[in-house]
């Protein structure tokens, strides 16, 4: 916690603009800004990017625990079953077919809203797609498999609409999907923060049916838990937290799937108990240092999903040799 409180104060203290210590600690303590300018930069850019950073890392590692321990595979992630590829599939329609806008009638949409609109509907496509097939799917197996097919079968169709897209589609699509947690300004921010805070809550919820599904299937069974609306439950929860990040911020590579793992290795335990608020903590620390460097003064702005692999790369590379041996 105090790593988390750290990392959320250094990243309001720094940025790809520098502004004097002494000038954020006046304007957090109250007072006016010395330039207009810096207040802006601190309010408007800096506090809500933090906080995004910080509930987008936890719900993403929420996310990602909760895969794994249902489908029992220490690879699964958010993009495991389709639900990111659905919302990149979303946006793809909007900016790359529509041209960044939706006109019906006297109804229109544009700009960031059409994308995050469309980002929530292909999301929630997929993961209803996914809950229909989970009730005729008894096998935790075909389910994840039945996900990684979808995740082919999107990113063809978003392959399909590039190639006849123009250049500035293109290029509008390929920047939204580096990612970034500049994209939920101040008053996105009430949105953004009740469903991610939502869809975590719902998380912490769950931990006993995850403590029972370790041991699998039956024992859970036994105890009492009915496991396919147990398993549809999760997946509602994973695609509430999967899509809102997904279509505010841009597909957020490796947190998913990494974080758990590294909570796995600080605990050395199992239990969702402490592993949960573990990797809750684990994922906002994470995403607040890729933010700390992704616009620190020395190196400008650079897209989220640069970063991240880098980070999470070696984890999830130390998991598959683990696995081998």
């Amino acid at each position: 916690m105090a790593v988390m409180v750290a990392l959320f104060v250094a990243n309001l203290y720094y940025g790809s603009v520098a502004i004097p210590a002494e000038a954020i600690t006046q304007m957090l303590l109250g007072g006016d800004a010395e330039r207009v300018s810096w207040g802006y930069i601190l309010w408007e850019n800096r506090l809500p990017q933090a906080v995004t950073a910080m509930l987008c890392g936890a719900g993403l590692a929420a996310a990602g625990l909760m895969l794994q321990t249902t489908f029992r595979n220490p690879l699964a992630g958010p993009s495991i079953l389709g639900i990111d590829g659905g919302a990149n599939l979303g946006v793809a329609v909007a900016m790359l077919l529509m041209g960044g806008s939706f006109l019906t009638g006297s109804f229109s949409l544009s700009g960031f809203i059409l994308v995050i609109v469309a980002a929530m509907t292909g999301s929630w496509a997929i993961m209803l797609i996914l809950i229909v097939f989970s009730r005729w799917l008894r096998s935790n197996v075909m389910l994840l498999i039945t996900g990684v097919m979808i995740g082919y079968l999107t990113s063809s169709l978003i392959s399909l609409l590039n190639y006849g897209a123009s250049e500035e589609g293109v290029r509008s699509f390929m920047v939204w999907g580096l990612g970034s947690f500049a994209n939920v300004t101040i008053d996105r921010m009430p949105a953004f923060t009740i469903t991610m805070l939502l869809g975590i809550c719902s998380s912490l919820l769950m931990v006993k049916p995850l403590n029972a599904l370790l041991l699998g299937e039956n024992y859970a069974s036994n105890l009492g838990f009915n496991i396919r609306r147990t398993r549809t439950t999760l997946l509602v929860i994973t695609g509430i937290l999967t899509a809102t990040s997904t279509a505010f911020c841009g597909p957020i590579a490796f947190i998913g799937l990494a974080v758990p793992h590294m909570a796995r290795m600080v605990l050395s335990t199992a239990d969702h108990r402490m592993l949960l608020p573990a990797s809750l903590l684990t994922g906002a620390n994470l995403a607040l240092l890729c933010n700390l460097i992704s616009t620190s003064p020395s190196t400008g702005i650079i897209p989220i999903n640069v970063i991240t692999p880098v980070l999470g790369a070696p984890v999830v590379i130390w998991v598959i040799l683990r696995l081998r041996g």
